[in-house]
């Protein structure tokens, strides 16, 4: 269990800060690698919308949807995006950890088991005598057991195989494992580029099989975020404006990312950002309310289903796990 030390952290805090009238440094940590779905980060910056702010951004990749809550837990970097429900457990695990989410992107988590129906995998209990490639750190791995109660999946019947994240998708590609947990637009696409046809291609999304979270939101370190609640909260538009930017013309977006991807497929990733636009971010709910806020009774259900894979150590309370004071309410989070 990792220990806090508050004083270690303010000074991170403080070093993170900058002086009045000066730029502020906003270090930014993404879950996973330069794709699709990160080029409005990207094409915010570009933009200039960071600047306009007086903020200086930049971007690092990630290893993992669990993998910025540490980064920004010890003040490594003030920002980060992670997936909510693993930040749920952390900060159960770690309970003066000074971290906690302020915009949630990922409004319909793209959490997803992704098999084949040539090996046999069609729907939820096609798994039952399967062998499942789940990379540890994965969050919709995390994810599984709610899953698997929900669709009434015999979690005994499947051969869970550890894998790596670059060798999930070849792994199902070559026909080694019957389907894997991912991100449902890095999982397919990925496939896709294996030389796997589409239509031998199945994506059970767990949201569309009765799993009730939330996905992946920005995060910060509340110590940070305390000593510069105006940083944090022009942050937050400018990536809203970044993500309004790239659902008005992916193709723009893709350009910024490229910038910083240059081996990349730029139509593989326009296509991987279209889906995550469609299925995860430009949700009925975000379209009537706007970007970045969560539904109270939706995530009180989040946590009730956390609670039947989960056993919390603490009372789960959400205000712990989410915070919405930072939002802008200049209507910027308005994406259409």
């Amino acid at each position: 269990m990792m220990r806090f030390d508050k004083a270690m952290i303010a000074a991170f805090a403080v070093a993170l800060a900058s002086p009045a009238a000066a730029e502020t440094k906003m270090p930014f940590a993404l879950d996973w690698k330069f794709e699709g779905p990160s080029a409005p980060y990207f094409h915010a910056l570009d933009a200039g919308y960071f600047a306009d702010a007086d903020l200086t951004v930049t971007i690092s990749e990630g290893a993992g949807s669990l993998d910025a809550i540490p980064k920004v837990a010890t003040g490594a970097f003030p920002i980060g995006f992670a997936d909510i429900n693993s930040l749920m457990r952390f900060l159960d695990q770690n309970p003066d950890a000074p971290v906690t989410a302020v915009m949630m992107v990922y409004d319909k988590p793209p959490f997803a088991v992704v098999g084949r129906p040539s090996l046999g995998v069609s729907e939820p209990s096609d798994l039952e005598g399967k062998v499942l490639g789940a990379p540890p750190p994965d969050g919709a791995w995390a994810q599984f057991p709610i899953f698997a109660a929900e669709t009434g999946i015999d979690v005994e019947k499947i051969t869970v195989e550890p894998v790596g994240f670059p060798t999930r998708e070849p792994m199902l590609a070559e026909g080694n494992v019957a389907a894997i947990t991912g991100f449902s637009f890095s999982s397919t696409l990925n496939l896709k580029r294996l030389g796997i046809e589409e239509d031998d291609i199945s994506v059970l999304l767990m949201a569309d099989y009765g799993v009730d979270l939330y996905g992946n939101a920005i995060i910060v370190n509340t110590d940070f975020a305390e000593a510069n609640p105006q940083a944090v909260t022009s942050f937050l538009g400018a990536v809203a404006m970044g993500w309004k930017d790239a659902i008005a013309a992916p193709d723009a977006a893709i350009k910024a990312l490229m910038g910083r991807n240059p081996a990349a497929d730029a139509a593989l990733e326009t296509e991987r950002l279209q889906m995550a636009i469609d299925a995860n971010v430009l949700t009925e709910y975000v379209i009537e309310k706007g970007m970045g806020g969560i539904d109270a009774d939706r995530m009180a259900s989040a946590i009730e289903q956390t609670k039947s894979v989960y056993e919390f150590v603490n009372e789960p309370d959400p205000a712990l796990y989410f915070d919405p004071s930072y939002l802008p309410t200049d209507g910027s989070l308005t994406l259409q």
